[in-house]
């Protein structure tokens, strides 16, 4: 097949395994592989036979795993943008082992043989592997794509598998969430509205997303999930129950001989596909020895191993549920995506958390679990280069999953773009300056849930220089948040005064795990009450101090003058039991004393206010007698790590 136009594919770099697919006419289509699968499994080995050096993907690399396991590397999209202390656990059941002088926050380096790689180059090798299947089928050069990831995938994982599609030759177009993808495609064909939730449990990531479906348009109004739950746990649950039945009925520790445990996870994986439809799974597997595994595993019993797995999911499906403000009922179809589903305790599981059955409905399973992704990527692909008939009318809305923000003056967050905003997005918002002078701001930028930024996820630190030195409160400093469609972050800083202007775009250190996902989400209710309590504090606090500052400066004016002693006196005292009452955790009584002493000082800010206007009567513009005032035109609100306030 060959025609001019260049087309732009859709890809699903999976897991446990990866497709590539395009729109043929009105249809997405999967592009088959070499071998005539659809399914390229995720897997890479270095092969040395006869003394060449040269890399095997997909089925043919599997069947590596078996003779050299220390030459083959799976399941690295797991380790995409994650550091050496989120890995730990898991690494101890792959064949394959990591760089032994990583530290903290570096990329990670797989050994494979003698040589070293990171796993965006891992991955750059299957995605070329697609790019070769789309070329043969096409009979052209394919260079552009689509390429989706789980929508729980922090901006460090999605950098990373941009950074795999350059590597494969590709111009990474967008990146895609996985549940939205898989709406696309099952959108395709049907003009419904109302709400979908999309579950998808795939090989090594769980993602649920809820979807509001109008005319066309697929807007994701809240996402959650789990970027380490997958078919991945169940098969690791199965061989290690088998490495002990071994340990126990053999005397045999297979733990540490790489070749027995991957003979014995083929074995599992094909138990646990057979349970799918079947009642019991035969398992036979050769042993080292000469010695022989066998078992016959019932399906209740296979569902009673993992249950502990499959049940993980049902807090982010909740907490979906909840974010986007609707109940089990309110949702209209269910689509399941990812190989896990076809488990039939994972579609009794759906049932129940969404309430299907007693309201007639079944979980929707009419495209291959496997490919659906795959499809919806050929149709954001096809959006994207044009479009035909059946996308010209589509539009595609993501959303972030965690609020974003800057550290403002006392530790508090001054949240820029909401959790669960639509993207790509845009917002921004207006500092100041907390101290007399201050020519540098420091701008810490944070992500999560949580009201003060130590208990929120540092992003990015930068720093917006040269600020020509002013009274505090006059630098007018304006923030901005860019979300692209990619889900990557750029943050700029302008001091509009003087055109100053700093910018980033924020790459975050390499190691958020899930559990720091989660529990950024679950901290924000679990410490709500505490959390706005010191929040309030602190801005109460941070008010006595602009308040207290402008005191301080008050008998430098010629207004202060004209007051008459009774009333200096009473400032003086309220000034002071300000001072005292700052000091203390009372939020009452702090509050109280600001009233009081702002309530004092009233007369003489009037007697400010009036030569003011008297000074713009003589020539002098409202700000430039603000400035010797000491004050700006709209005295904004003191910003944080530099002493940086939101207006």
């Amino acid at each position: 097949m060959s025609e001019n136009k260049e087309r732009i594919v859709g890809i699903d770099l999976g897991t446990t395994n990866s497709l590539v697919a395009f729109m043929q006419g009105e249809q997405p289509v999967v592009i088959p592989g070499e071998d005539g699968s659809n399914l390229v499994p995720s897997v890479v080995a270095l092969d040395t036979t006869g003394g060449q050096r040269r890399f095997v993907v997909g089925n043919a690399a599997r069947e590596h795993l078996l003779r050299t396991p220390e030459r083959v590397i799976y399941s690295a999209k797991r380790l995409m943008g994650r550091g050496i202390e989120d890995v730990q656990d898991e690494v101890k059941l792959f064949p394959f082992r990591l760089s032994a002088d990583l530290q903290p926050g570096e990329v990670l380096r797989i050994r494979l043989g003698d040589e070293e790689f990171t796993p965006p180059e891992i991955s750059a090798y299957v995605l070329r592997q697609l790019k070769r299947n789309a070329e043969r089928y096409f009979g052209a050069p394919v260079t552009k794509a689509v390429i989706t990831v789980p929508a729980y995938f922090n901006d460090a994982q999605r950098q990373a598998t941009k950074d795999a599609g350059r590597m494969a030759g590709l111009e990474v177009l967008r990146l895609v969430n996985e549940p939205t993808a898989a709406a696309l495609a099952y959108g395709l064909d049907r003009n419904k509205e109302g709400l979908v939730a999309v579950y998808d449990l795939g090989g090594g990531t769980f993602d649920i997303s809820v979807l509001k479906l109008h005319e066309g348009i697929f807007e994701v109004i809240a996402t959650n999930g789990d970027t380490h739950l997958g078919g991945d746990d169940i098969d690791n649950l199965l061989i290690a129950i088998a490495l002990e039945d071994i340990k126990g009925e053999l005397g045999l520790d297979l733990s540490t001989h790489a070749e027995a445990v991957q003979a014995i996870r083929k074995a599992m994986i094909e138990a646990k596909i057979a349970l799918s439809s079947s009642e019991a799974a035969r398992i036979s597997i050769d042993l080292p020895g000469g010695e022989k595994y066998q078992r016959e595993l019932p399906r209740p019993a296979f569902e009673e191993i993992i249950r502990p797995v499959i049940e993980k999911t049902i807090a982010p499906c909740k907490q979906a549920l909840r974010d986007a403000g609707v109940t089990p009922e309110q949702i209209d179809e269910v689509v399941l995506v990812g190989g896990s589903t076809r488990i039939p305790a994972v579609r009794r599981l759906t049932d129940e958390v969404f309430h299907l059955s007693a309201r007639g409905k079944r979980p929707h399973t009419d495209l291959n679990p496997d490919e659906v992704v795959a499809l919806g990527a050929a149709v954001q692909a096809n959006i994207l280069a044009g479009g035909s008939q059946a996308t010209e009318d589509m539009l595609l809305l993501d959303v972030t999953p965690l609020s974003l923000g800057i550290e403002a003056l006392g530790g508090v967050v001054a949240k820029i773009i909401q959790r669960n905003s639509t993207i790509p997005a845009s917002a921004t918002e207006h500092f100041t300056t907390g101290v007399d002078g201050q020519t540098n701001v420091a701008i810490h930028v944070v992500q999560g849930e949580r009201e003060l930024a130590k208990d929120c996820r540092s992003l990015a630190r930068f720093d917006l220089k040269g600020i020509p030195p002013m009274s505090a409160g006059l630098p007018r400093i304006e923030v901005k948040f860019l979300i692209d469609a990619n889900g990557i972050l750029h943050v700029s800083a302008r001091e509009q005064r003087s055109g100053k202007e700093a910018e980033i775009e924020v790459k975050p250190t390499y190691g958020l795990t899930d559990e720091q996902v989660e529990t950024m989400i679950l901290d924000s209710f679990d410490h709500a009450e505490e959390d706005f309590y010191q929040r309030q504090l602190i801005e109460a606090r941070n008010e006595a101090d602009t308040i207290l500052r402008a005191v301080e400066k008050a008998p430098e004016n010629p207004a202060w003058q004209q007051l008459t002693e009774e009333e200096r006196a009473q400032i003086a005292l309220l000034k002071e039991e300000l001072s005292v009452l700052k000091q203390g955790d009372d939020l009452k009584a702090l509050r109280a004393g600001t009233d009081a002493l702002d309530k004092a000082t009233r007369r003489f800010a009037e007697l400010m206010m009036d030569a003011a206007v008297s000074s713009a009567i003589k020539g002098e513009t409202m700000d430039s007698a603000g400035e010797k005032l000491g004050e700006g035109p709209t005295a904004p609100h003191p910003f944080a790590p530099a002493e940086i306030t939101k207006e």
